[in-house]
C-alpha cells in the first residue's frame, strides 16, 4: 500500500502549527495559523540527533503551537523509501517527546518547488510549502 495513512481530523480549536521538513543534516521549519492559512519560514535547524530536538524544543516553547506538521517524502509513484521511514520516525519522536499531535503531509516535490521558486533557504521554504498545503486542506 502506498500513500499516507488516514489522518485524524484536525480539531477546530487547533489554530497554530509548526511544520518541519526533516532532513538528516538540516530540518526546515515554518510557523503558520489556520485563520490566515499561510506559513512563515523560520530559521532552519542545522543539527542532528539530540541537538536537533533541543532546537525543536526551543521552537515549540517560542511558538506554542497547537499541533505539529511534518513532511513525509515519497517516490513520484507513491512508494515509500528510506527517508519516508526516517520522517515518520521523526514524527513519532516529536509526538513522544512533546506530547503534541503530529499531522503528516505528503511532501513530494516540496524541495523542488522551493528551489525553483528561488528560495534562499530551501529547507525553510519547503516547510512553508508543506504547512500551507496542510492549512489549505483544513475545513
Amino acid at each position: 500500500m502506498t500513500g499516507l495513512p488516514v489522518q485524524p481530523a484536525v480539531p477546530a480549536h487547533f489554530q497554530t502549527f509548526l511544520a518541519f521538513d526533516f532532513g538528516l543534516k538540516r530540518t526546515g521549519v515554518a510557523s503558520g495559523n489556520r485563520m490566515l492559512r499561510s506559513a512563515t519560514p523560520q530559521a532552519t535547524i542545522k543539527a542532528e540527533g539530540d541537538a536537533r530536538f533541543v532546537q525543536v524544543a526551543q521552537r515549540i516553547k517560542e511558538w506554542q503551537p497547537d499541533a505539529l506538521v511534518i513532511g513525509v517524502p515519497y517516490h513520484p509513484d507513491g512508494a515509500s523509501h528510506e527517508n519516508t521511514e526516517r520522517a515518520l520516525k521523526f514524527g513519532r519522536q516529536l509526538r513522544g517527546r512533546f506530547g503534541l499531535q503530529v499531522f503528516e503531509v505528503d511532501e513530494r516535490y516540496s524541495t523542488t518547488e522551493a528551489i525553483s521558486g528561488g528560495a534562499k533557504d530551501a529547507d525553510a521554504a519547503s516547510a512553508c510549502i508543506i504547512l500551507e498545503q496542510f492549512l489549505r486542506n483544513l475545513p
